[in-house]
């Protein structure tokens, strides 16, 4: 029993203590960016003096979103779909509101009236890996999230899409049982988040289910600290989100 418990306690203190060591550079986060038509520097002031033909894209999230992991601003997951979502001659304004680290009730207290005020086109939500991690009761996670939603939905007039949540934390960080323990609470807080956009008939994306498999190892998809995506990660889960759009 004893030694059960101490390997149980290494086995804990190994995942948080290879995140430290890894010692990723803090993404940006809270960044806005101009994409599509080359910037529109002739004739449009960008950022400041929109194009009237200009969607703006809010992305809300943890550090998943803010793009820990990579090195340059372009191969962060929003930036990437911002690119998608311009392919078609648009321009697109993308508001970045992630924070590292953030949970629901961060979003919530810090990032959600800002959000609204943009007045968004376009607004993707992908939150909840730091409420299991810090083990948030899932009944809390839930009143977060549809406040979230019931906010976003009330206060804008834009296409929301729902991202569930992708487990990340690859073998040789999560000993078990730690990533069976973790992949249930994700398990579990995608069905609250697929309940969620059922009820208020927002696109559900599944990103889970095609990455699952793949994230549960380690390799290129990863950074160095095995939790967050590679900017080849990042690209996996852009492509795979983009085509649920699109669905």
């Amino acid at each position: 029993m004893i030694i059960a418990a101490a390997y149980l306690n290494r086995a804990y203190s190994h995942i948080y203590g290879a995140l430290g060591a890894a010692d990723l550079k803090p993404a940006n986060g809270q960044e806005t960016y101009l994409i599509g038509e080359a910037n529109l520097i002739d004739g449009v002031n960008p950022i400041n003096n929109m194009a009237t033909t200009s969607l703006i894209y809010v992305a809300l999230g943890d550090s998943l979103t803010a793009g820990a992991g990579t090195a340059r601003y372009q191969e962060i997951l929003p930036y990437l779909l911002a690119e998608e979502f311009a392919a078609g001659d648009e321009t697109i304004v993308l508001k970045n509101h992630s924070v590292s680290g953030a949970e629901t009730a961060d979003v919530i207290a810090n990032l959600l009236s800002t959000a609204v005020d943009d007045n968004p086109d376009i607004v993707t939500l992908l939150i909840g890996v730091n409420d299991i991690h810090n083990k948030v009761s899932a009944v809390k996670f839930a009143e977060n999230y549809e406040e979230i939603l019931s906010r976003l939905q009330q206060g804008t007039k834009a296409k929301i899409y729902v991202i569930n949540l992708p487990f990340i934390g690859s073998d040789k960080l999560m000993l078990p049982p730690y990533q069976a323990l973790f992949d249930e609470r994700t398990r579990e807080f995608n069905e609250i988040i697929k309940d969620l956009a059922v009820k208020y008939s927002i696109k559900y994306i599944d990103l889970y289910s095609p990455t699952v498999d793949l994230f549960k190892r380690s390799g290129d998809h990863y950074s160095k600290d095995l939790f967050h995506p590679s900017a080849l990660g990042y690209k996996v889960w852009a492509d795979i989100i983009y085509d649920r759009i699109n669905q």
